[in-house]
């Protein structure tokens, strides 16, 4: 299967649109079965928080009918776009190379990134007046100024703190599966230095080079002493 030619499948783009889509995703074909579970969740993970940030949009709309600033507007129309690709391209996607080829660099990168998001997903949920986020603070004072609009408020906030337990959630679970199979910070050295990372080959790949003639050989059959002679 790696032999044949992958055409990239994500974003399904219509026919319409004079662009191509970037990337080939297929959980089936290139995750292993154990774990495609955990990368789909991931993967569902990404697409709730791209969904929280839409209504946030239209909360801070309502945030600032009401009454509010209009930047929280301005910012939350520029979380989205922002986070949006870049929560696919630098977190979700190092969770799936990672698993599809057993790459450690790939799973030190999702780490790293998909922490950053956590913490900025529990900022996001607590909502500091001016990031552009209607958290629970944000929401809960701006009753005493429109009931209306801190209704609408309360929705991105409940959204925003289920999307930070489900990446902790993801973070312990990818944490302890890559811990139980012996990975460490060196072998994202090696891959690093190897250059390997930038294409790590996949799981079936890494098999197939234990086929043919890389595998020792050894006679067929053992050679015996003759009768009950041993040594």
């Amino acid at each position: 299967m790696d032999g044949e030619e992958k055409v990239n499948n994500f974003p399904p783009l219509p026919k319409f649109i004079p662009l191509k889509p970037c990337f080939y995703q297929n959980f089936a074909d290139e995750i292993p079965i154990d774990y495609q579970s955990l990368v789909k969740r991931i993967y569902h993970v990404w697409i709730f928080y791209c969904i929280t940030l839409v209504v946030n949009i239209i909360a801070c709309l309502a945030w600032w009918i009401g009454g509010g600033y209009g930047v929280n507007f301005g910012l939350a129309i520029l979380w989205l776009v922002l986070f949006s690709p870049c929560g696919y391209v630098c977190w979700f996607r190092p969770a799936y190379k990672a698993f599809r080829s057993d790459s450690s660099f790939n799973f030190m990168a999702f780490f790293f990134i998909f922490g950053a998001q956590f913490v900025l997903t529990v900022l996001q949920a607590i909502g500091f007046s001016g990031w552009g986020a209607c958290g629970w603070l944000a929401a809960i004072t701006f009753f005493s100024t429109s009931v209306a609009a801190a209704v609408f408020m309360l929705f991105p906030a409940i959204m925003f703190t289920m999307s930070a337990v489900a990446m902790l959630i993801c973070i312990l679970r990818v944490h302890k599966i890559y811990r139980g199979a012996g990975g460490s910070f060196q072998k994202a050295q090696d891959e690093w230095n190897s250059g390997t990372w930038r294409n790590p080959p996949s799981r079936e790949a890494q098999y197939s080079n234990f086929s043919g003639n890389s595998l020792p050989e050894y006679p067929t059959v053992p050679n015996y002493p003759p009768g009950n002679q041993w040594p």
